[in-house]
């Protein structure tokens, strides 16, 4: 099966290797690229104590940069959404993780039920509300840190030409509602067009799926879980 993957190139690769493993053939266009502010995440984790949050592994690379320097702040609690990230913390050396399966709501209450005091929220930008709007409903003190940017990246014509020259992809990744609408905002892809093949379209949550066109909503598979494990299950059911 040809799977076209969406995700950063950092990721992508590893994800690529998974769907080898699994016989499939990687297609990878990334459409958005982090920009890390390591320096941010410094003075951040200096500035405060107590628990961290993050809702992505980008934000525990960008903490990797950090090197010797991080050190001091490997003791303290860290809140992750998804067991891939919280594995990530772990390799980097975190000795205290818990991980949510759902979504940022979910995290918040798993920070709530831990009640850590205070809270730094390593954040990216753009990102989605949900966790930080449910630890204001739950009365969590919070401060965020914006640590790297999630920028747009163009294909050009030539890269979406050899993907689909061969034909249409069998199925599309989608990890992040921003990235869907990147797609979908793209000219160059739409003519290229899922619309009048059989493509399916994996999204890693309902919020993500919200991104797809209506008139393509009957190619849509949602992730039980938002992760990579239960996105790329979705395959074995095509």
């Amino acid at each position: 099966m040809r799977v076209l993957v969406t995700r950063p190139a950092h990721s992508a690769t590893r994800t690529a290797q998974r769907l080898r493993d699994m016989g499939h053939e990687p297609l990878l266009l990334p459409l958005r690229q982090p920009l890390h502010d390591s320096a941010a995440a410094l003075v951040a984790l200096a500035t405060t104590s107590g628990a961290i949050a993050v809702t992505s592994a980008e934000a525990i690379r960008v903490l990797s940069a950090l090197g010797e320097q991080l050190h001091p702040h490997l003791a303290r609690p860290l809140f992750a959404v998804g067991e891939t990230t919280a594995d990530e913390a772990r390799s980097l050396g975190f000795r205290s993780v818990a991980s949510s399966r759902g979504n940022g709501g979910d995290l918040a209450d798993l920070v709530a039920a831990e009640k850590p005091g205070s809270l730094l929220y390593l954040a990216g930008t753009p990102r989605a509300e949900a966790f930080e709007r449910r630890l204001r409903e739950l009365d969590i003190h919070f401060s965020v840190a914006e640590c790297y940017r999630m920028q747009p990246t163009v294909p050009d014509l030539a890269e979406i030409d050899a993907i689909f020259a061969n034909g249409y992809p069998d199925a599309i990744l989608f990890y992040s509602r921003r990235t869907a609408e990147d797609f979908f905002r793209m000219p160059e892809l739409l003519s290229a067009g899922p619309e009048h093949s059989g493509i399916r379209l994996l999204c890693l949550s309902e919020a993500v799926a919200e991104a797809v066109p209506a008139v393509l909503r009957k190619n849509v598979a949602i992730s039980s879980m938002p992760d990579e494990k239960s996105l790329l299950s979705l395959l074995r059911r095509l």
